[in-house]
């Protein structure tokens, strides 16, 4: 038998070797990182195993953050629902728990994200991509019958973060202590908003910086066992960002929110195990793997040489994936469900702690309930069926996928460097840097798929005449019912205690004046005294100034 010997260094793709014909393309990903057809042993060495790679739950950390990763305990099903009117959502979290999800999320009304209360809005806009939660009566309703001291919620909640305030005033009335309360902050980093959510603001940048301190202190405080930090990379990949673009930036973030903290005399120990991260999952399948391998090296460095942390908890890189709803097509949407499932494929190799999978229908409408019960299903079928836990890191060793690690560490250190030099991730937000290096590489991005560079099926190639017309139509809540929340919601106002609402919005204004005082203690007071969340934020608003995504400084 004759033996072939393997093809290394610059012989990989030559012309003679097996008679096939060399491909002179210059592939690139995402990122800019060039991609060759072939990886051998020069690529990468397992005499690099303990520097480089080594076991999961210690140093590096590259192949997780846990020793036991997923055959000990899977990651968390977390859905992110937003619709309608709090019966509305109450109705579709109760579904999917049924149907397996052992965690919640809620996405408001993008009323709430600027601010204002469901009276101030044309009732045509209300409702259509999130709920309308405006007080402790709205929250009450969407998590009748969910048990807030055993299921973990994550709320999206930008600053001054009304709808933590909301649960907590939810558990007050229900008995529970708020020590017994598990979750997440899903969105209060307030950079990412300014950078890429142009759309959704509430309070000036310096506001917001300040009202997230005082956050994190009455959480780590008060509610203990809530995640008061979540720095979202994720809305900086959907404006544009590159992966590795994404992970520096996310990076540089997690880094001004953790010397703010320090600077007001919180130990890295008592903030960091509290910090988690929150990640679009591109269909760029090794390359988001490689993203995230090398995310949580840099992040245990930076945590213990940089910040000085102690504590082995405080490196960990604990992260939620959702796959990336760019990626999906309102052309022939059920492609979609393959897109979904490889790029929930990609973030189980990338060991993430909690997944949301999109429907297939989210590029045209909020998920009917068949999709959402597909996308629950599809994390179902890969941890059960598919056997994706039997094994830790399965790809670890791998030639390609740890040399293009090291190659995205390399690219994420150095944006993260542009950053460092710019004055940090405030000052480089402020300055527009970080917008200019986005809408650049969203425009690029964009150029080549126009060009039929980058091939999306059903878009730019594999379409069909036959397609046309089959999209499923665009989510509406009832009318009348949202007529009717819009008429209680007045009602409640009318009702309730307008002496203690008074004295709440002195207290919350008083404190915003005294840079001494805890800003968001008075928001949870408010809330709990029948404040509103448009009452909440324009009262910050005139105290703290408004946001606008184009004046930070």
């Amino acid at each position: 038998m004759t033996m072939v010997e393997p093809v290394t260094g610059s012989e990989r793709w030559a012309p003679e070797y097996a008679g096939q014909v060399p491909d002179d393309r210059v592939v690139r990903n995402r990122s800019g990182i060039p991609i060759d057809p072939l990886y051998t042993p020069d690529d990468w060495s397992g005499d690099r195993f303990a520097s480089d790679l080594g076991y999961p739950g210690q140093a590096p950390y590259t192949r997780g953050i846990y020793p036991s990763m997923y055959r000990g305990r899977t990651w968390t099903q977390r859905q992110l629902i937003g619709l309608g009117t709090p019966e509305d959502y109450n109705a579709r979290v109760r579904q999917l728990l049924d149907l397996g999800a052992n965690a919640i999320s809620l996405l408001p009304c993008n009323s709430g994200f600027r601010g204002l209360d469901c009276d101030e809005v044309p009732a045509p806009l209300l409702g259509t991509c999130g709920t309308v939660i405006n007080n402790v009566d709205h929250m009450g309703t969407a998590l009748d019958g969910v048990p807030l001291d055993s299921i973990s919620t994550a709320m999206n909640d930008p600053t001054p973060f009304t709808l933590l305030a909301f649960v907590l005033a939810t558990a007050k009335r229900r008995g529970v202590p708020f020590d017994r309360i598990t979750g997440t902050s899903n969105q209060s980093d307030y950079i990412s908003h300014f950078v890429a959510n142009h759309m959704f603001y509430r309070l000036s940048q310096p506001g917001s910086r300040r009202v997230l301190v005082d956050h994190v202190a009455y959480c780590r405080e008060r509610v203990p066992g809530w995640n008061p930090v979540s720095v979202v990379g994720q809305h900086m990949q959907q404006a544009g960002a590159t992966p590795a673009e994404t992970m520096g930036f996310t990076l540089s973030t997690a880094i001004q929110y953790a010397e703010d903290c320090m600077a007001r005399g919180l130990h890295p120990d008592a903030i960091l195990p509290r910090f988690t991260f929150f990640f679009d999952v591109s269909i760029s399948f090794f390359e988001e793997i490689a993203k995230f391998r090398a995310g949580r090296r840099i992040w245990a460095r930076i945590t213990k040489e940089r910040l000085g942390a102690k504590d082995p908890r405080s490196w960990r890189f604990k992260f939620h994936g959702q796959t990336s709803g760019v990626d999906l097509t309102a052309q022939q949407p059920l492609n979609n469900i393959a897109r979904v499932t490889t790029q929930a494929i990609a973030g189980i190799f990338s060991g993430l702690q909690s997944m949301h999978t999109d429907a297939y229908d989210e590029a045209i409408t909020c998920p009917t309930e068949e999709s959402a019960r597909i996308a629950i299903a599809t994390q179902n079928i890969l941890r059960e069926e598919a056997h994706l836990c039997d094994v830790i890191d399965p790809l670890g060793g791998s030639y390609y996928i740890e040399r293009l690690t090291d190659q995205m560490e390399a690219e994420i250190l150095r944006v993260m460097k542009v950053v460092e030099d710019a004055g940090g991730m405030y000052e480089a937000v402020g300055s527009g840097l970080v917008q200019g290096m986005i809408g650049r590489s969203a425009l690029a991005a964009q150029e080549r798929i126009d060009l039929g560079e980058d091939r999306v099926i059903g878009v730019n190639c594999y379409r069909s005449e036959a397609d046309e017309g089959t999209q499923p139509p665009p989510y509406r809540p009832d009318p009348h019912a949202m007529a009717a929340h819009v008429e209680a919601f007045k009602q409640f106002k009318r009702d309730r205690s307008e002496t203690d609402v008074r004295r709440a919005v002195d207290g919350l204004r008083h404190a915003a004046q005294d840079e001494e005082a805890n800003v968001f203690e008075k928001v949870v007071d408010a809330a709990i005294s029948g404040v509103t969340h448009g009452e909440i934020v324009g009262t910050l608003r005139d105290e703290l100034g408004f946001g606008n995504p184009l004046i930070v400084a």
